[in-house]
């Protein structure tokens, strides 16, 4: 038990005096009779907590997560469970230090929403179980941790599917620092967390933020671009149901129809299409008439009439998209001789061959076009070049300002063409209607109870009409959408972030490169990748890609995970990136183990699992304190730099672990589990 009452080493350590995250220096844990039991941990080093299964060597990662604000209870274990009553952590930032508490769920209750956060004098032991008070809330629990770590949780950076930007915090940069044990050799996935739907979301959108690659305010215009295209595309469906209603819709003018077929209404005027408002002004005095005239008899048939209209209008559209398809045509046709000739433009002008449109006159053709030189014999040839010159000089100018027209006629037949859509989708209705209202009045011989029938519909139609009268009129902001979106644009100009981050991430992915070497991971000697969108590592093979889930093998993909964490923290240390500077790892020497191993068993290559550790050792060393790595193993090895790095040594025959014995008064099941 002395390494749980070992001195913090290196505590005035000048490389961390100007630290800007935090790193643990002790996990503590409260029984309800107020006894504390502390694991002391190195700031700066490399520190294993070896022992046997179920002692509590896992739970230091989840009390670490726990602590952090997590919103779950993520303590497993029935001792942890019945017998602690408080879990705790101590941070230390340079000289600074923070103690936070949380207080397991009461009764039944899920998890819990208050915390104790406090600062303390640097090297101050956990305090008294009856000076904590509990009484901040988690969100402000989680924001003083993460203004702890560094990270200013007032930016906002956007993420896909997500309406609003997300805050940055601790909680994401978790995903960085925790590798549990059912993660940590998984080839399906790299990070903490990453098996969650809204994690993978989350992560995609902090990764380039914790590499440092977002600048916060492009983050924001792009967000900000990102609604602007959404809402214009809103308004477009919004106008276009708006034009049907606009111009009296399918159904009401099928009504009209039937109102004048049953002699509800007398024929209305040739020689124009009546209003929206003249033809719901017709459907109330139908509604309400109570004389029956003399009908359409003798009248062309209004359900051919509607058929002859729609045959006209399919037409009307067909015309229009291959005009639309011509024009299209036409313009890609300009920019491709644009590009074209805009290189023998620039090469010519380069030359200086090009004459000035301003030129009144032409070289004398005694002159050579080319050098400019006498050429007293050059003739006709001379006046021709300086001809073919010129005129491809108009040329280009000519066609380069006849494509925005070009736009224009296009962006005016797609209007003429949402237009006919409009008018067929109402013809459609009229039909509908008039054909389901012919077959009802059918079966009706009296004509007054046709009228009837029709009036019913009528006065359902109206009444819904009102109810839609009744919403606010929609008021068209495209052309200011439009303009927003513009400025945007020319804001943000070329993709710069996007060139920050692969950037960022080909540095990183070196990195990753020379430690699959060092652990003699297969494919180490191809190029090797960090995906950040697939979440992934991937090797480039002379074949193809292969993602880690396709390189296969447990040391492969535990290698892979710890060569990349380690790279990470590497980068994030160099550029002085806001993440906490520690890594948990529990058991990467699960992969060495057989299938049944049991405690005590051999592992299977134990020069494979020493040169894990001295390559984890050299990231350590390398950083100089500013990085912490805390591993939870079931190995014991007796060979440096592991020996070395042993904090403590949980055995059943020491009688060592987590929750000391003492505070076990009643027996409680075995659960499995290293």
């Amino acid at each position: 038990m002395a390494a749980q009452h070992r001195q913090h080493e290196h505590s005035d350590d000048p490389a961390r005096s100007s630290a800007v995250t935090f790193q643990i220096s002790a996990i503590s844990i409260y029984n309800r009779d107020g006894r504390i039991r502390t694991v002391p941990l190195r700031p700066g080093r490399m520190n294993i907590i070896t022992g046997d299964s179920r002692l509590g060597k896992s739970a230091l990662l989840n009390i670490v997560d726990y602590c952090l604000a997590s919103d779950d209870y993520v303590i497993k274990g029935a001792i942890l469970r019945n017998f602690v009553h408080v879990f705790a952590i101590t941070l230390v930032k340079g000289q600074q230090q923070l103690f936070v508490a949380r207080p397991a769920p009461a009764d039944k209750a899920a998890t819990t929403t208050t915390m104790c956060v406090v600062s303390q004098a640097h090297g101050a032991q956990p305090p008294a179980l009856d000076a904590l008070t509990f009484t901040t809330p988690l969100d402000i629990a989680k924001g003083l941790l993460s203004d702890f770590a560094g990270i200013d949780h007032t930016l906002r950076i956007p993420a896909v599917r997500s309406a609003k930007p997300i805050p940055p915090s601790v909680r994401h940069a978790m995903f960085l620092c925790l590798q549990k044990q059912n993660e940590v050799a998984n080839e399906d996935l790299l990070f903490h967390g990453q098996n969650e739907d809204f994690h993978r979301t989350a992560l995609r959108a902090m990764l380039p933020y914790f590499l440092g690659a977002i600048d916060p305010e492009r983050a924001l215009r792009e967000h900000q671009l990102r609604m602007l295209r959404r809402q214009l595309t809103e308004m477009e469906s919004i106008l276009a149901a708006a034009r049907i209603t606009g111009t009296a819709s399918g159904q009401a003018r099928a009504l009209l129809t039937e109102a004048i077929e049953a002699g509800l209404l007398p024929m209305p005027p040739t020689g124009r299409q009546l209003t929206a408002q003249e033809v719901v002004a017709g459907l109330r005095r139908a509604a309400f008439t109570r004389s029956v005239e003399a009908g359409t008899q003798g009248l062309e048939d209004p359900l051919t009439a509607l058929t002859e209209s729609r045959r006209q209008l399919r037409q009307a559209h067909a015309r229009i998209r291959a005009r639309i398809s011509n024009l299209k045509q036409a313009a890609r046709e300009n920019d491709e001789f644009l590009d074209q000739a805009a290189q023998h433009q620039a090469r010519l002008a380069t030359l200086g061959l090009l004459p000035d449109p301003g030129d009144v006159e032409l070289p004398h053709a005694r002159h050579c076009p080319v050098c400019g030189g006498a050429a007293p014999d050059a003739g006709r040839i001379a006046e021709v070049i300086t001809e073919d010159l010129v005129r491809l000089n108009a040329e280009l100018t000519s066609i380069g300002s006849s494509t925005p027209d070009i736009n224009a006629m296009i962006a005016e037949e797609q209007n003429h063409l949402a237009d006919l859509r409009t008018a067929l989708a109402g013809n459609q209705d009229e039909i509908d209607v008039l054909t389901a209202g012919r077959r009802v009045a059918a079966t009706q011989e009296d004509p007054l109870r046709q009228a009837a029938l029709v009036q019913g519909r009528i006065s359902l139609y109206l009444e819904t009409f009102v109810r839609h009268e009744q919403v606010p009129q929609v008021v068209d902001r495209r052309e200011d959408i439009v303009a927003q979106i513009t400025a945007l644009e020319e804001q943000l100009g070329s993709a710069v972030q996007d060139d920050r981050l692969s950037s960022f991430i080909s540095l990183v992915s070196a990195k990753i490169k020379d430690k699959a070497v060092m652990l003699e991971l297969d494919h180490c000697e191809d190029p090797i990748r960090l995906d950040p969108r697939a979440l992934t590592i991937v090797a480039d093979t002379p074949r193809r890609p292969m993602r880690l889930s396709d390189i296969g093998g447990g040391e492969n993909a535990m290698g892979y995970h710890v060569a990349t964490m380690l790279s990470l923290h590497e980068w994030f240390s160099e550029q002085s990136r806001p993440v906490p500077r520690f890594l948990f790892l529990d058991q990467p020497s699960q992969v060495y183990y057989p299938e049944d191993a049991q405690d005590g068993t051999p592992v299977t290559d134990r020069a494979a699992l020493l040169n894990l550790y001295e390559t984890i050792q050299r990231t350590v060393d390398a950083l100089q304190s500013d990085f912490q790595v805390i591993v939870m193993e079931h190995a014991d090895l007796d060979d440096e730099p592991f020996r070395s790095a042993v904090q403590a040594r949980w055995r059943r025959s020491n009688g060592d672990a987590l929750v000391p014995r003492e505070w076990i008064t009643e027996e409680v099941p075995e659960e499995p589990g290293r």
